[in-house]
């Protein structure tokens, strides 16, 4: 390899011998095709995100006021955007599980696409174990069976879950859905209602910081507070780049793929903006900006609970049960093709007889359980999550630019309107978005590290040299480097 890993099968006594052997490995460790089209790749795009409208963004005017938050969400949904188009074209190019790994495993080397994988593990590890706190605490403020936030709820909310996505990914994607179409029509309804209470006055009432360069009404902790803002931006389009972990799954995946990351990209930007509005200016930002569920409180007021605040509460445990289901799905992709590669232990790309990759479904699940009953501590959880998305999102719009610059000529059925400038302005974006959560959390930002850290040591001194040749993602970026090598010697 051109990068002087070593990236082999076992040997083999021969090279007819190492073709039935490669593909006997393969064979124990296939995804069922044509499992999703356009329509269930959208929803599971949407499904990713909508639990971030219901709750959690909200923190960001703790950071930044009304101003600060509107400014950093639309910077950061132009990153979302950009790095969307941008993932579109590498999807068509490479559609396989490994998503950001495989893009980046082809365009910056078995480093760049171990580090990219690794981060996006981290996201889609933590953020399910966050959100199964998120749902105990829905379900006991519900009053739901007389349950209270506890380890018996996140062990229901893993088990129940992952049960459905080994029964098959079809039948996942179709629950998925449903869900969120549910969690979606709520939105919608809520913003409705809000928006017949609407006051502009209530958008900038939190009293501005004197001692705050550039503050004022509507930046009330000044222009640092919109840097602040950034992570808090996110929450109303984190885990969207996602969708290409299913393109191994997806029907036709070079044209569905291009066209479902456009579509829930563009339905996530307008439940955003029609969600901000609608909370901020129903009751004031001073009001929901530190509540754990901001749109009940922005429907309900000083007069106690209404019915449609009732509904829009069990509307957001339906948001956080979808991205919850949706999150574990993605995060066992992800583990399943950086183990099916040889990054990580290999026995952890085994498929069942559905076609579900079951150690990559049952060991995250785990860990996240373990983490959410040992800490209970989900914003935490997810500040981690949200470190480890921003350096992902660095790396492939990297892997973007790096691979129009070097293989100008390689096919690509979908082209990213901009091209480079597009992918240019995402990974600026990532880069700020990356700084900010210091700003925010430094104990997250040095706890993903130290993830990172680990997972470095693992690869540096074993799994780098036991790579599959045979995966997918690694034939890609061999013939790469074989096309490059014959290039060099014409």
């Amino acid at each position: 390899m051109s990068d002087g890993t070593e990236a082999l099968t076992p040997p083999a006594p021969a090279a007819d011998g190492a073709e039935q052997r490669d593909t006997d490995y393969l064979k124990r460790r296939a995804l069922r095709r044509g499992s999703a089209g356009w329509l269930l790749l959208t929803g599971l795009g949407v499904a990713y995100v909508v639990s971030g409208d219901f709750s959690g963004w909200n923190i960001g005017l703790s950071e930044g006021g009304f101003g600060g938050l509107a400014i950093a969400m639309v910077l950061m949904g132009v990153m979302y955007a950009c790095l969307v188009f941008s993932l579109a074209e590498l999807s068509a190019i490479l559609p396989t599980a490994g998503g950001g790994y495989g893009f980046a495993r082809r365009a910056l080397g078995t480093w760049g696409g171990f580090l990219t994988g690794t981060a996006i593990l981290i996201e889609y590890i933590l953020a399910p174990a966050a959100i199964s706190i998120f749902i105990g605490e829905y379900v006991e403020s519900l009053h739901l069976f007389g349950l209270t936030a506890g380890w018996p709820v996140y062990l229901a909310c893993f088990v129940i879950f992952i049960g459905i996505h080994l029964w098959g990914v079809g039948e996942a994607l179709r629950f998925s859905l449903v869900v969120t179409a549910v969690a979606v029509a709520a939105l919608l309804i809520f913003a409705v209602g809000a928006f017949t209470e609407f006051d502009a006055s209530g958008l900038n009432d939190i009293p501005a910081d004197p001692n705050a360069f550039g503050s004022n009404s509507w930046l009330p902790f000044g222009l640092l507070g919109i840097w602040a803002a950034f992570p808090f931006g996110m929450w109303f389009f984190l885990g969207v780049e996602g969708v290409p972990l299913a393109a191994e799954e997806a029907k036709d995946p070079v044209r569905s793929m291009p066209k479902a990351l456009s579509i829930s990209m563009a339905v996530l930007v307008l439940l955003a903006l029609i969600t901000f509005f609608a909370a901020t200016g129903a009751r004031g930002s001073a009001a929901v900006q530190e509540a754990g569920n901001p749109l009940v409180v922005a429907l309900q007021g000083d007069g106690g609970p209404t019915p449609l605040s009732r509904f829009v509460n069990y509307a957001g445990l339906a948001g956080l049960v979808a991205s919850f289901f949706s999150l574990i799905y993605a995060g066992s992709r992800q583990l399943f093709a950086l183990s099916r590669a040889g990054y990580l232990p290999r026995f952890l790309s085994l498929t069942s007889s559905r076609k579900a990759p079951y150690l990559g479904l049952l060991i995250p699940g785990a860990i996240g359980f373990a983490l959410a009953a040992a800490t209970g501590d989900g914003g935490r959880m997810l500040n981690v999550a949200v470190f480890g998305a921003t350096i992902s999102y660095s790396l492939m719009a990297l892997s973007h630019l790096v691979l129009r610059r070097r293989e100008p000529d390689l096919p690509r059925p979908y082209r990213t309107p901009g091209g480079q400038l597009t992918s240019g302005v995402a990974l600026v974006l990532a880069l700020s978005a990356l700084v900010a959560t210091f700003l925010v959390d430094k104990e997250a930002a040095f706890i993903a590290l130290g993830v990172y850290a680990v997972a470095l040591a693992y690869f540096t001194f074993y799994s780098r040299h036991r790579l599959v040749a045979a995966a997918p993602e690694e034939e890609f970026a061999a013939l790469a480097a074989a096309e490059a090598e014959l290039e060099r010697d014409r």
